[in-house]
């Protein structure tokens, strides 16, 4: 009997390209992200890299390229399908519901899909972040701006995504939290149950949790490769304001 072939890629961008009121934001972006690996998209502010993940997501329509997650190609179906395939996306700014309560935000997404609650994937995320269970009942409105965070990715990851999707998660949190979140995205690659797509800034966050790294300049790809081959000359060409 023949083994299945391993897979190689969780998920590959292909020359995307998307356009918004006539201007070019992505020029032609390609990348690969490794099965159970961190992956760090980087670059200036206003370079594409939020672009990126909505159009990932199918929150903002490509003119060209093609996406695709562990071999399935998702460049015509709905966000909803794309979630439902195993993007588990936590958006900058966080999308917490401020009048509902920290259990409803965080069973929010299960419920509208009318999914049963999994009590070992439930107590999952109360290991990786226990102020989720501690201020169950509080509202999502009355939660620090780095509670806020855990919650929402608690909320993502009970949709047991193959690639959890993070958009900029250390902006605006203080650093005690910033740590927890470290060590969080550590406990879950070390699971090896999915990949983590990281958009952010904060360069020593990158180097300490990633695997590889892309940096776009322009809206394309300007380097790329190993983290532990992103040289200083690098960070000064495209990364220091």
């Amino acid at each position: 009997m023949t083994a299945a072939p391993t897979q190689t890629e969780n998920l590959t961008i292909a020359n995307l390209r998307v356009s918004i009121g006539g201007s070019a934001i992505l020029r032609g972006v390609t990348l690969t992200i490794r099965p159970q690996t961190v992956f760090c998209l980087m670059g200036r502010n206003g370079v594409g890299k939020s672009t990126t993940l909505k159009a990932l997501m199918g929150l903002l329509p490509a003119d060209s390229g093609k996406i695709n997650l562990e071999g399935t190609p998702l460049d015509r179906i709905s966000s909803a399908e794309r979630a439902r395939l195993g993007l588990g996306y936590v958006p900058q700014g966080r999308d917490i519901f401020p009048h509902l309560t920290v259990e409803e935000n965080l069973f929010i997404g299960l419920n509208a899909r009318g999914q049963k609650r999994d009590s070992a994937q439930t107590d999952r995320i109360y290991t990786l972040f226990p102020i989720i269970k501690e201020f169950l009942h509080r509202k999502g409105g009355m939660l620090s701006g780095g509670q806020q965070q855990q919650l929402a990715i608690g909320r993502a990851l009970l949709t047991r995504p193959k690639l959890l999707i993070l958009d900029e998660p250390t902006e605006g949190i203080q650093p005690n939290i910033i740590d927890q979140i470290g060590d969080a995205i550590k406990m879950l690659r070390a699971e090896g149950e999915m990949s983590i797509l990281l958009v952010e800034q904060y360069l020593d966050f990158c180097k300490e949790l990633g695997d590889d790294y892309a940096i776009l300049e322009r809206g394309a790809v300007a380097a790329s490769g190993k983290m532990s081959g992103l040289t200083e000359e690098i960070v000064k060409e495209f990364l220091t304001v």
